[in-house]
């Protein structure tokens, strides 16, 4: 695992998707076997450009998200290593029966993007605004769950997706992004990573709440207190021994997710902590809230989910210490 950390919280000018886009056109250029299922949605995720440059590896299934999943272990069973997306909400909800049985129970290499994830759905409207769509693919046995933060991450672990076994889901950012890593940085599925060092508290973030987390490291230093962040990119398999030693070295935890707190990388950290090192912790994400529209900075602010949150939840995750 190599990385450069770029973290100066400036917004790119591409699009996230297309650090998927890209790694697929080098897969399927490298791997025949590689498939890549849209749900009527390539004009979105521009995956057009799989189906122009490969036409007999790139399907249309429409809008009808559980039959894609169908076929998309259908194809797995015959030998393929099949990529399917949709909208997250539409990824998780509607089609998880599927991805449950068809692949899942199966044991079959299909790899589920979903696509614009909690508040990034913004415009879309409330009910597509998935805040569960992690936790329900945390419920399948061995399945490798996945937020992804930046166009880097991104196209590097989807590489390392099409390596995988079985069930993966990886939500992504469609378009607008803050860069928090240089291009051809490298990431290790179920490994976090130590952005910034400290010792009076943990922040562990991932996806769009990385940024938000170096930003709260810089505020947090600047009142005398020093803040430890790590990107947990992955949420299953944790990297329980990454956040073990966090929590015995700073005494203090700190989660940061654009998803619902009570079942997700909150949920799956304080489950860890309870049982083999019990330290304060506070969990910053969504509280038992549904979706609503709006641009995004409106709803990080609405939903709490901004630097100036997270260093509130740091002071008092410190004040609880023994």
């Amino acid at each position: 695992m190599s990385y450069t950390l770029i973290g100066k919280h400036e917004k790119d000018s591409r699009a996230n998707r297309d650090g998927y886009v890209s790694a697929m056109l080098e897969l399927m250029e490298q791997d025949k076997s590689i498939v890549h299922i849209d749900c009527d949605l390539m004009g979105c995720i521009n995956t057009g450009k799989l189906l122009k440059a490969f036409p007999e590896q790139t399907f249309n299934a429409g809008i009808a998200e559980q039959n894609a999943m169908g076929v998309a272990a259908g194809m797995a069973a015959t030998g393929l290593k099949a990529f399917i997306h949709s909208f997250g909400c539409f990824a998780s909800r509607r089609a998880f029966d599927q991805a449950f049985l068809s692949a899942g129970y199966s044991q079959l290499p299909v790899h589920v993007i979903g696509s614009d994830p909690g508040v990034t759905a913004a415009f879309n409207g409330a009910t597509h605004m998935p805040f569960e769509d992690c936790a329900l693919y945390m419920t399948v046995p061995n399945a490798v769950v996945i937020d992804s933060c930046d166009y880097a991450q991104t196209n590097a672990l989807t590489k390392q997706l099409a390596k995988q076994p079985g069930l993966t889901y990886m939500r992504l950012i469609r378009k607008g992004f803050t860069t928090v890593y240089a291009d051809g940085s490298e990431f290790e599925i179920g490994k976090g990573i130590t952005l910034r060092d400290g010792t009076d508290v943990t922040i562990i973030a991932s996806g769009i709440l990385v940024d938000e987390a170096l930003k709260a490291e810089e505020q947090l230093a600047a009142k005398g207190i020093s803040a430890r962040v790590i990107d947990m990119h992955t949420w299953k398999p944790l990297d329980e021994e990454l956040i073990l030693k966090a929590a015995s070295e700073t005494g203090a935890i700190v989660t940061a997710e654009n998803h619902q707190v009570s079942c997700g990388l909150g949920s799956a950290v304080a489950n860890l902590l309870t049982e083999k090192c019990l330290v304060p912790q506070e969990r910053i994400g969504i509280q038992n809230q549904f979706g609503q529209v709006g641009p995004q900075d409106f709803l990080m602010e609405q939903y709490h989910l901004l630097a100036a949150d997270i260093v509130a939840a740091a002071e008092k995750a410190i004040a609880r210490k023994g």
